[in-house]
């Protein structure tokens, strides 16, 4: 069994990570090893990671050179790990340990991926509205089953973990890979639990990302949508430009009604302006895909490792098919 666990700054929790998922690990009597993607840490959670390594064979840990995001970290992860099932869960212990048994229990009844449904959400209201719609909003518009309120935390087969690595793209979206995957799969509830420690590492910002991500990779819906956009615009314009002409050709006629013609720039300006509007937000969704294409057609290494412990040497080939990263051979 694989533990894959992305940090960044996780300083004040990795001592009770530790020491719980050990805990958990020591009562699956199998074989386990967990690995650790420290993602650009500005605080002291390298060292910490050493420190446990230093006590512990079965924790790996590799540090990159910069922060890359959670799920490029998650995706390093799932290429470093080798384990016939492999496990994604955050450091900060929301995601508890001691519900993996259920998850390894439900893989060994023929369950390639096994995915966490959350009951309740330990988080503001707006935010919990924001997800919610998030998430629904995804399932609408996606071609692929994406289940609903589920998060990265799961299990996942060594055929479905094969497969995602061998995905190139670079703007990831792990759990929108996983559902694309498809396999037997099934959900387990659990109760999300708050922050062992530290601070929620998601911004604002970071979420909006990793929502435009899952959108846009997963859904040609918005470029659809512009098109249709498009043309409800200028079936609008087509009815005005007849309206305004019938107005001037019958002028008393429609001044029974009120609707005498005024002279006057209002109409025009409005127009315009909502033309213009619509276009620029078509442009923008264009924009998003066409983003996306150039970082692909880079074709830059997805992270950059700056050191790695636990293996002789790299277990991931630069020039291995898929998504890879970069790992300096003065650090092998």
């Amino acid at each position: 069994m694989s533990v894959v666990v992305p940090c960044y700054n996780e300083e004040d929790v990795l001592g009770e990570l530790y020491r719980r998922l050990s805990r958990a690990v020591d009562s699956w009597e199998e074989a386990a090893e967990i690995v650790l993607v420290d993602d650009g840490s500005t605080d002291t959670t390298w060292s910490k990671m050493e420190a446990i390594r230093q006590k512990d064979s079965r924790w790996r840990i590799v540090r990159f050179s910069r922060n890359f995001g959670h799920q490029t970290a998650v995706s390093a992860g799932l290429r470093y790990a080798a384990g016939s099932a492999v496990i994604v869960m955050d450091a900060d212990l929301q995601d508890p340990p001691e519900e993996l048994r259920r998850f390894i229990s439900k893989w060994k009844d023929g369950y390639e991926v096994v995915y966490s449904v959350r009951r309740h959400r330990k988080r503001g209201t707006l935010k919990r509205v924001a997800y919610k719609t998030f998430y629904r909003l995804l399932s609408g518009l996606s071609n692929h089953d994406i289940p609903l309120d589920s998060g990265d935390f799961c299990l996942m087969d060594r055929t479905v973990v094969d497969l995602i690595n061998r995905m190139p793209e670079k703007n990831r979206f792990v759990r929108g890979l996983r559902a694309w995957a498809g396999f037997r799969k099934t959900g387990i509830e659990y109760e999300r639990r708050e922050r062992a420690g530290g601070e929620p590492k998601y911004t604002g910002t970071k979420l909006l990302k990793l929502a435009a991500d899952g959108i846009f990779s997963f859904s040609a819906t918005p470029l659809r949508l512009a098109t249709v956009l498009g043309l409800v615009v200028s079936g609008i314009s087509f009815l005005g430009a007849g309206f305004t002409l019938f107005q001037r050709l019958f002028p008393d006629w429609f001044a029974q009604f009120g609707l005498a013609p005024v002279p006057g720039y209002a109409t025009i300006v409005i127009s315009i302006l909502f033309v213009g509007g619509v276009q620029l937000v078509c442009i923008g969704l264009v924009g998003e895909y066409v983003g996306r294409i150039y970082d692909e057609t880079k074709q830059r290494p997805a992270w950059v490792v700056e050191e790695q412990q636990g293996w002789e040497e790299s277990p991931v080939e630069p020039s291995s098919v898929g998504i890879t990263g970069y790992v300096p051979e003065r650090r092998s």
